[in-house]
């Protein structure tokens, strides 16, 4: 595809993929708070052989050169129909966008976008967001420059959030982030007194992850997670396989003491899934994560625990506990028993992608947990039919249409 300043051309090589990948060293050289992400954590999301969006969907990518032949721009479109029907319209997706700050160009790499999706039956994009899972690559950064991303969350430089919106993309929903200092910050005492009624009532348990059954502990999370997230708009409900795949792929970074389950008569009904966040540890590798790499990570992780900072995932509590205290009970609980122990290694915990869909819980993070927020990324939308209405993400619990 040709334009009258840039040539666009399609990754079907190993050499355009190793383009695609190198592109971001130039466009952040010398900026201290990129992470550069693995390489293959990139490519695994365009391999049909492990990623499962490919079953009944597609995916493209491409480059853009200028008038000297240098790659100055790359970005990927894809869509799944399970996901895109979701949607009051079919709705694709274009991510991994990188480019110079330059319009024309943005323009010519979201036209190619645009038209890939549109010729195979989609009606809006959302943009920039992953070809997989929501928690990563998904969002444009626009506050927060001046922080390290967390491990597999984007950063930009400022100017992308302009490139977005001049183009048309409209904010779809904001995405927050958190920071909770170990030793600086405090919860609110209303928790304290929340957290004695719900620990001091019959039924009610937490306990940290069983790394000796973690079939059992993938289970538990799939079936607090169905009942929590999966009505909402665009979020589908996670199948047996998908469970015991995630827990697999954490196993090797699994810190057991910052993993933590609540239950009601032995019944799973609450989870906080946090990690050591990697990007505190993989900048030194430059993409690479070869055998040697991975000793060196595991002897960063698990000996030396020089990760100073908690990536916490995902919390969930299932809808016929809410407002019972569930959720405060479970954050003494960790405070009381690691975190505020001379066995905690850990700084700080940023509490990532908290939707502005989400009231309830950021309000939760901000007034209960007095977390700061400290980082933003917005999901844009992109209605191909531009005398369409532009609807933004419906609040948590709100369903877009009726569910057969």
């Amino acid at each position: 595809m040709d334009n009258a300043k840039y040539t666009l051309k399609e990754v079907r090589t190993k050499q355009d993929e190793r383009e695609f990948l190198d592109l971001p060293k130039r466009i952040y050289h010398g900026n201290r708070n990129w992470v550069c992400p693995l390489d293959d954590d990139i490519i695994s999301v365009f391999d049909p052989k492990r990623n499962e969006m490919f079953v009944d969907g597609e995916a493209i990518r491409w480059l853009a050169y200028d008038h000297n032949g240098e790659v100055v721009g790359r970005i990927a479109a894809f869509y799944n129909r399970e996901t895109a029907a979701l949607n009051d319209q079919p709705t694709g997706g274009c991510g991994f966008f990188e480019a110079i700050n330059d319009q024309e160009l943005a323009n010519t790499l979201f036209d190619a976008a645009r038209m890939w999706l549109a010729s195979r039956g989609m009606e809006a994009m959302d943009g920039p967001i992953n070809f997989g899972p929501r928690d990563s690559w998904w969002g444009v950064l626009v506050q927060g420059y001046e922080f390290q991303p967390l491990y597999a969350n984007p950063y930009n430089p400022p100017y992308y959030k302009e490139l977005f919106e001049n183009y048309g993309f409209q904010n779809y929903f904001n995405q927050n982030t958190y920071i909770w200092r170990v030793y600086d910050d405090d919860i609110n005492a209303l928790v304290h007194e929340r957290a004695k009624r719900v620990m001091s009532t019959p039924g009610y348990r937490f306990a940290p992850i069983d790394m000796k059954h973690l079939d059992e502990a993938a289970e538990s999370f799939r079936l607090i997670y169905n009942k929590a997230w999966a009505l909402f708009t665009g979020v589908k409900p996670m199948d047996r396989e998908e469970a015991q795949h995630m827990v697999k792929t954490l196993k090797p970074i699994i810190d057991p003491n910052i993993i933590f389950f609540a239950y009601f008569n032995d019944e799973p009904i609450g989870f906080f899934i946090m990690v050591p966040d990697l990007n505190r540890l993989i900048g030194k590798f430059n993409g690479k994560l070869n055998w040697i790499n991975k000793l060196r990570l595991m002897w960063d992780l698990k000996v030396r625990k020089s990760c100073d900072r908690i990536f916490g995932i995902i919390f969930g509590i299932t809808p016929e506990f809410h407002g019972k205290g569930v959720e405060s009970g479970m954050m003494r609980y960790i405070l009381e028993t690691y975190i505020r122990t001379n066995k905690n290694h850990y700084k700080t915990i940023e509490f990532a992608w908290i939707g502005d869909f989400n009231p309830v819980m950021n309000r939760m993070i901000e007034t209960y947990v007095c977390a700061t927020k400290h980082k933003m990324h917005t999901t844009y939308r992109y209605l191909f039919d531009r005398t369409k209405e532009f609807k933004r993400c419906p609040r948590m619990g709100v369903k877009r249409r009726e569910q057969n």
